[in-house]
């Protein structure tokens, strides 16, 4: 099998390729990024109207790169949701219009899932099954994943998200957007406790997480001296060791509970360095092993919505002919896929 797939859920336009056997054969993406900096944060009509203009010139791009046309896909995969309505409907008008042109089967794939799923683009992919650490600007999950499409919630945030916590504390700092790579890249020269920040829901029992409290905090230690270089270096470095402890620390909680030895960390929040080396070294102490996708492929892009488009279309679901796409998606609706559907990881382009 050989999909094509598009993924527009919220500021990235990408359009990706993916073959059963020979793996990913093409990924193309365009980030809005500098569109919507100068409103410090993602504009939905802006994004909608831009994905018109990106879409078909990546989707050219990508099946040229794959050597592949329509006659030699099997179907078409795009992001039904959750995301920005607007910008969903973009990619899905795109993806069913050119499924029924060509006479392929569609399938709408949740965004999430996608997230679930981009590890298996490694070499090595994960173990089902394993705790997934979901963690991104609108998301902080833990779930036991026991397959694809079998998901039980965990824990969540009850309010902002890991990665919205880290983007209004770098707009209190008067960071540049996006903010959380910002606030990464100036926490390298803070000095370690010399600020002091909580770590929201860490003496409470339970896989909760909240950072609302973080961001106050953050408001707080801003106005408590001058803010010089230093003081923002220092206080984005106690935001970025305050946010990794309590995912960690939550984590290695959810590993024990569940007694499982795999860890998944994905979305955008899992491309942060210290993270990576902080949950791969907690997580050794219990002889548990963590899984990451690439950089490139914990943003929003096509190709884990290829992944888990596959592995639906393999399945036997398809969507009609209407037109699919859902702000909000409860993760927990989606069904099981039997069997073994994980794709080939060899042959797999860079961005």
């Amino acid at each position: 099998m050989r999909i094509l797939a598009i993924e527009s859920s919220c500021d990235e336009s990408a359009v990706a390729v993916l073959d059963r056997r020979k793996g990913l054969l093409a990924h193309e993406l365009f980030s809005q990024i500098d569109l919507h900096r100068v409103f410090g944060g993602v504009v939905p009509e802006l994004a909608s109207r831009d994905h018109v203009r990106r879409l078909l010139p990546l989707l050219r791009t990508a099946l040229e790169k794959a050597g592949t046309g329509p006659v030699d896909l099997d179907g078409v995969a795009y992001t039904a949701g959750p995301g920005l309505i607007g910008a969903l409907l973009t990619g899905a008008a795109l993806a069913r219009s050119l499924a029924y042109a060509w006479r392929k089967p569609a399938i709408g794939v949740h965004h999430l899932e996608g997230h679930l799923l981009a590890p298996l683009l490694e070499p090595d992919p994960p173990p089902f099954p394993h705790v997934a650490l979901l963690v991104s600007g609108g998301h902080t999950l833990l779930i036991e994943v026991q397959g694809i499409g079998q998901y039980q919630l965990l824990g969540e945030t009850r309010d902002d998200a890991a990665g919205e916590a880290f983007d209004k504390a770098a707009k209190l700092l008067g960071l540049p957007y996006p903010g959380g790579p910002e606030l990464a890249r100036l926490a390298e020269s803070g000095r370690p406790d010399v600020v002091r920040l909580p770590r929201p829901m860490l003496d409470r029992a339970g896989l909760e997480f909240s950072f609302s409290g973080l961001k106050t905090a953050v408001l707080h230690a801003t106005r408590e001296q001058p803010l010089t270089d230093q003081r923002r270096a220092d206080i984005a470095r106690a935001v970025q060791t305050a946010i990794v402890e309590t995912l960690t620390a939550k984590s290695l909680r959810a590993l024990e509970a569940t007694g499982l030895d795999a860890l998944v960390v994905s979305g955008g929040v899992s491309a942060n360095r210290a993270l990576r080396e902080r949950m791969s070294a907690a997580a050794a102490t219990l002889g548990a092993r963590v899984y990451y996708p690439r950089l490139e492929f914990c943003t929003d892009n096509a190709a884990m919505v290829a992944v888990a488009g596959l592995a639906r279309l393999e399945a036997g679901e398809h969507e009609g002919l209407g037109i699919q796409a859902r702000a909000r998606w409860p993760l927990a609706s989606l069904s099981a896929v039997p069997g073994d559907v994980l794709p080939s990881a060899h042959s797999s382009p860079s961005a």
